[in-house]
This record gives C-alpha cells, sequence and structure tokens, in this order.
C-alpha cells in the first residue's frame, strides 16, 4: 500500500476507513490463498503448481520495484497546493548544467532576504532569432527574477527588449547584467523602478495622451514620462519679417547623433528637442512621441479654464488663473505700470522691449504661467513656472501697488505645487540679491533651500524631492471655480 498522500499542518492524516478497508482486503486474500492452495495440494501436480506460483509473484514483485524507482517523477495530486518540505537526510537534486553566479546570487538573495524585493527596470538587446528571448528569460527565472511586464522594440537588426523586473533584494544590479549578458544580451541598461512603473504602457500612454489633451503645457511633461530621464528643449519658431537665421526643421521619422537626439514639428513652427546620451531611442519611442506632437498639433492653443478667488488681508479680493498667449496685451500693460526698479528685480538689468520674450514665457509650450487678476479684469501678478531642460525656473512680477499684500507668496507656493505634480527634484529663482521679498517669499515655502550668490546675482533653488503632492492639483479643469 502507498503512504497517505494528504497531510495537516505538515503531518500525514489517517482515517479509520482506510485501515479497515486493508484488513478485510488481507481477510479476503489469505482466505482466497488457502482455498486455491488446499485445491492444488491434493492434485497431482500441486506441488510444481506452487513452486511456479511462487517464482512469478517474486518476478512480478521484482518488475514492480524497478518500474517503481525508474518512474519516481509522477505529477502531483490535484489538491497539491505547493512544494513540499525535503524530508530528512533527502539530498537536493543538482542542477543540469554549470551554475552561474546570479543563479548563486539569486538564490542565496531568495534565502537571506526573506521574500524582500526590488523592482528594476531594464532594457537589453538580443538577437532577432527563435530562441534568443527564451534564453534570456531563463537564465532571469534562475536567478529568482519575477518578470512582471515585457515590450519589445523592433529594430533592423535585433530586438530591445524592455523589461519590469521583481528581483530578490540582496541581488546586486551588477550579478543581474551579468547573468543577462551570458544569456546574450547586450547594451543592458537597468535602474530602479517604483509602483509608478506597475502601470502597462497602454495605459500609461493614455494617461499621457489625455493630461495633453487637457492642457498644453503638459506636452513636455509627456514626452519625460513617456521617454524616461531626458533633456528636452524647446526652440521657438522665427517670426516673420525678422532677421537672424531661420530654424531648420527636422526630417521626420528621422533621429540624430546615433539615435540619441530626437527632433520633433510642434506647433507654430518651433521645434522639440530630446536628448538622452545614455539610451538610444528606438522607432517605436519615437513614434509614440511623434503621435503625442500630433495630437497637441491638432488640438490647438489650450489651458484649464478654472480659477480661483481669493480675498487679501486688507479685504480686495483677486482672481488667480493660468494665462497664455491671450494675455499678451494685459501683461505689457502691466510692464507699462510697473517701476523700473521693479522690472529690474524680476529681469537682472534694463528692459527694453516686452514684446521680445511676453510671448515666449506665456506660451504654455515653455512652461505654465499664473496671472493675478482684480475685480475690473486688470493684471497686477505673474508668476512663471519655466521648462529649462532638465532644471525648472520660478519668476514672479507683482505691480508696485499691489506688492507687500501677499500676492507673490501665493504665486510661489501655487508654482511649487505645480513643480511637485510635474515631477520637478528642484525648483529655482534668479533675482538681485537685493530682493528681499522674493528671498522671504522662498523661505515660507519651508523647504530646504540653496544660496548661490555672484556679482551681485542671487540664484536660490528649492529642493522638492520630500514635498507632498496634494491630492486634488491646482487648476484642475474639472474644477470648478472657487472662494476663499
Amino acid at each position: 500500500m502507498s503512504d497517505v498522500n494528504r497531510t495537516k499542518h505538515g503531518r500525514p492524516v489517517h482515517h479509520w476507513r482506510r485501515d479497515l478497508v486493508e484488513l478485510a482486503a488481507l481477510f479476503t486474500a489469505v482466505a482466497v490463498a488457502d482455498a486455491v492452495a488446499n485445491m492444488i495440494g491434493h492434485g497431482p501436480d500441486g506441488p510444481a503448481l506452487l513452486v511456479i506460483s511462487a517464482v512469478a509473484l517474486l518476478a512480478t514483485v521484482g518488475f514492480h520495484t524497478w518500474w517503481a524507482r525508474r518512474h519516481n517523477h509522477a505529477p502531483p495530486a490535484t489538491d497539491d497546493t505547493g512544494a513540499r518540505p525535503h524530508a530528512v537526510g533527502q539530498q537536493t537534486p543538482e542542477p543540469s548544467g554549470p551554475v552561474t553566479a546570479m543563479e548563486q546570487a539569486g538564490a542565496a538573495a531568495a534565502e537571506s532576504s526573506e521574500g524582500a524585493t526590488t523592482l528594476w527596470r531594464m532594457r537589453t538587446t538580443v538577437r532577432d532569432e527563435p530562441g534568443s528571448l527564451a534564453a534570456l528569460c531563463t537564465a532571469l527565472a534562475h536567478g529568482r527574477v519575477d518578470i512582471l511586464s515585457l515590450q519589445a522594440h523592433p529594430l533592423a537588426e535585433g530586438t530591445v527588449d524592455e523589461f519590469l523586473l521583481r528581483a530578490p533584494a540582496d541581488l546586486p544590479a551588477a550579478e543581474l547584467t551579468r547573468g543577462v549578458a551570458h544569456a546574450g544580451g547586450s547594451g543592458t541598461w537597468i535602474e530602479r523602478a517604483d509602483a509608478h512603473d506597475l502601470v502597462d504602457a497602454p495605459t500609461r500612454i493614455l494617461g499621457l495622451a489625455t493630461r495633453t489633451a487637457l492642457d498644453a503645457a503638459e506636452l513636455p511633461l509627456a514626452l519625460r514620462q513617456l521617454l524616461g530621464r531626458c533633456t528636452i528643449r524647446s526652440l521657438p519658431a522665427k517670426a516673420p519679417g525678422s532677421s537672424g537665421p531661420q530654424t531648420e526643421k527636422p526630417v521626420e521619422g528621422a533621429l540624430e547623433g546615433e539615435g540619441t537626439v530626437l527632433r520633433l514639428h510642434a506647433p507654430e513652427g518651433e521645434v522639440i528637442t530630446v536628448e538622452r546620451p545614455y539610451l538610444p531611442f528606438t522607432p517605436t519611442e519615437f513614434a509614440r512621441a511623434r503621435a503625442l506632437v500630433e495630437l497637441d498639433t491638432r488640438l490647438g492653443p489650450r489651458i484649464p479654464h478654472s480659477k480661483d478667488v481669493l480675498t487679501l488681508a486688507e479685504g480686495s479680493a483677486i482672481t488667480v488663473r493660468r494665462a497664455d498667449t491671450s494675455d499678451v496685451d494685459a501683461a505689457r500693460a502691466m510692464h507699462e505700470r510697473c517701476s523700473q526698479r521693479t522690472l529690474s528685480m524680476r529681469y537682472h538689468g534694463p528692459v527694453r522691449d516686452a514684446d521680445r520674450y511676453l510671448n515666449h514665457l506665456l506660451s504654455p509650450r515653455f512652461g505654465r504661467t499664473l496671472a493675478v487678476q482684480t475685480a475690473s479684469g486688470r493684471i497686477v501678478g505673474l508668476g512663471h513656472l519655466l521648462w529649462d531642460g532638465d532644471e525648472t525656473e520660478i519668476a514672479l512680477l507683482v505691480e508696485d501697488d499691489w506688492q507687500r499684500r501677499g500676492i507673490g507668496s501665493e504665486l510661489l507656493g501655487r508654482l511649487v505645487t505645480m513643480a511637485v505634480e510635474a515631477g520637478c527634484e528642484s525648483a529655482y529663482a534668479v533675482t538681485q540679491a537685493s530682493n528681499t521679498g522674493m528671498v522671504a517669499a522662498m523661505r515660507g515655502l519651508g523647504l530646504p533651500l540653496d544660496y548661490q550668490i555672484e556679482e551681485g546675482t542671487l540664484v536660490i533653488t528649492a529642493r522638492l524631492e520630500a514635498t507632498p503632492v496634494s491630492s486634488r492639483l491646482p487648476y484642475d479643469p474639472s474644477q470648478q471655480e472657487q472662494t476663499h
């Protein structure tokens, strides 16, 4: 009889019904054997038949023993819920083939980390032939690495595979990449991932498209989230009739710099340049980025239309809203009402023609602008959050008659919230060392600040890594007009 094949809390469970059946079978077998022995023993050839029967039984037992030893890998029972622990003294079977360093590190990490894992984003290039991806997946499995998602980017030669991996926490990245290289991967790049990367690629792209459709200022941020860590710059189009060289438009579908520079047509003639020196772009990434830019082009200029109505300490009511190039005339009129000292504090020198920079500052392509508007509709303050490559700049301008009423601090706090929501790690403001109002507003944020002073110019950088994002973002189109 075979051993009991069900367990409870690691111990065999015996049943009295099975014992009764075995006893009944034993008694029946003895009765049948006694009847056969009596019948055969009284015959003329009885002893010979008994000897032959004994030999046949021994041969059957030997064959059964040989067969059981040879075929001892039967599948588990249907109610089996997992692997059973090895019996005492039982040796763990040796793996077939050589054990790689990643397998050894993965086994040691799995035993020592007690289930702790780390998320990784990894990209590697494999040969475009059957079995290459299977070999890579097998190497990851031997290292106790779980593949959560996989994207394939076909190339002219080979295929770039992008993985989201969950690996033992104690498995070093160097061992992981070494194991991938041993399995045939080349040009491997790896970095830490977080819970946001668990969203599948179609869902993430649809979310970025939605954000771009709601706000034109979201396009550079959407491209950065789509393509990873990269530097994005926008070059404005040359104004008709102005002097200077024309901006050369990129060739659609072409990558530059060995695939590390991506240039795209943008609305109104400007050019968006994306640089990622550490990792070349793939045709799939280029197609996705171009689709986002085409969506932005078709929708045209747009900003969220929600606004907040605030009451200042002295009782005056102001409205804070998003601004764009349609507010150029009102912004120019505010500049004309500002004193030269106020303008020099904002622009770090003499100001001549506001038309040269207002279109750039108010364009959603280069950042986000907040306008402070009085009950009569006059703009008395502007706050800019400008995308400056990998960095983010904050700039404020408040009309003289409306200064020292808390407008600058209100604008600054909202701009910092928008920078945090955009994923910026820091934001800097450039002003003169004598601008005590700007210094006080930056200190009022309660964030870690870095100061750099050179020839009277002060650069204050606020670090935003630990700043929590509010549950409801300011100027969300879904919000209604609010009064505070």
